[in-house]
């Protein structure tokens, strides 16, 4: 399927997710300068959301992008998430804030930021998809799509409510391909029926695949010592033929000219890179984990409100990949939930878990390792 996106030069994504921060601000001199290598190498779609970076990534695109080049130099893309407006007549001010925020008069492409069972409904009550086709029609936003985090089944039903949608951001790499959790193949393929050409975030699935084990990483060497762990997830996905453009949240200099690298002359990886990618899946895969299939059963009666499967999940990620920062993972799972140390040990997580997991004892190892 050929994009009918022509404005996008390529298809390399800067997201502005994970800028280069000091001190909690983020670098502006550092970001400009990545921003002027893009656009210098030919790269034009920059993707932003008002809450990344604790509301500052908006500000950093005004300063170190759209006060500085020219309109016709870049590509914007934004998103309306759920959690700044309550009823439709909070949709257009928001918006025309984060206009005014990133200093542009219309963003190229807008998002219905993270769609799911959990926020969709609320989208629907709001008709912000409604709102957002009235912007449209007025210029201030020139292609409307979505991002999305949940079940093929919720696709197929949201696309069948919104044919009018022209994209679909996924959450998209080599390891969650087949995954039983994310399923980004299934989505994928409700894309591709649907003729909704795809955006891809997190190829590189927040870095992790770029911190390989040294097992997982000479099978790579193997073909190229010189080529980075990233640039087989980035390109895994940019091989995709419905997939028109591929996000990469760069956080330095040196990631960007990597990303650069490889992606400024694109080439879909050879079978015998695909071959390699298989083989470092299998690699991760067979790190022994712990056998948790998320049912939430052991959350229900926690007096401490932990969230087990979340932390379960983070502490299997950092065993299949452990060289990846999970910090930042775990801050999030426990911003609003107990820590894994907060456990009193009452064993009533224990007494209803379907896997008979040692929950207890794997909680202590999670605040070991993750604390």
């Amino acid at each position: 399927m050929t994009s009918k996106f022509s404005e996008v030069k390529k298809k390399l994504g800067f997201g502005c997710m994970r800028l280069p921060m000091k001190d909690g601000e983020v670098e502006l001199e550092q970001t400009s300068k990545m921003v002027d290598d893009f656009i210098a190498n030919g790269f034009n779609y920059f993707d932003t959301a008002h809450g990344y970076l604790d509301e500052k990534s908006e500000v950093a695109v005004r300063e170190c992008l759209t006060s500085r080049h020219d309109r016709s130099e870049y590509l914007l893309a934004d998103k309306l998430s759920s959690n700044y407006f309550e009823t439709n007549a909070d949709i257009r001010p928001f918006f025309e804030s984060q206009l005014k925020i990133c200093g542009v008069d219309y963003f190229d492409f807008y998002l219905m930021h993270a769609q799911s069972s959990k926020n969709y409904p609320h989208y629907q009550e709001c008709k912000a998809y409604e709102e957002c086709y009235k912007l449209k029609e007025e210029g201030k936003i020139r292609h409307l799509g979505m991002s999305f985090h949940d079940t093929p089944e919720y696709l197929e039903k949201i696309l069948n409510d919104h044919p009018e949608i022209e994209f679909v951001q996924l959450q998209f790499n080599y390891f969650d391909y087949d995954s039983q959790n994310v399923q980004s193949r299934a989505c994928y393929e409700v894309c591709v029926k649907h003729n909704k050409p795809v955006i891809v975030m997190e190829p590189i699935k927040g870095g992790k695949l770029a911190n390989l084990t040294d097992e997982a990483r000479a099978v790579f060497d193997g073909l190229d010592k010189n080529a980075s762990s990233a640039s087989y997830a980035v390109r895994f996905a940019a091989s995709f033929e419905n997939v028109f453009m591929v996000l990469s949240g760069m956080s330095s200099l040196q990631q960007m000219q990597d990303n650069i690298s490889y992606m400024k002359d694109f080439k879909p990886l050879n079978n015998e890179e695909l071959e390699a990618v298989k083989r470092v899946y299998d690699i991760i895969q067979s790190v022994p984990l712990i056998e948790c299939t998320a049912c939430h059963y052991c959350t229900s009666g926690c007096p401490m409100n932990i969230d087990i499967p979340e932390i379960f999940e983070i502490l299997n990620n950092k065993t299949k990949f452990p060289n990846a920062d999970t910090d930042r993972d775990y801050g999030f799972a426990t911003k609003s939930h107990g820590k894994a140390s907060d456990c009193i040990k009452c064993g009533k997580c224990e007494a209803v878990c379907p896997q008979h997991l040692m929950i207890r004892d794997l909680l202590v190892r999670a605040a070991n390792e993750l604390e």
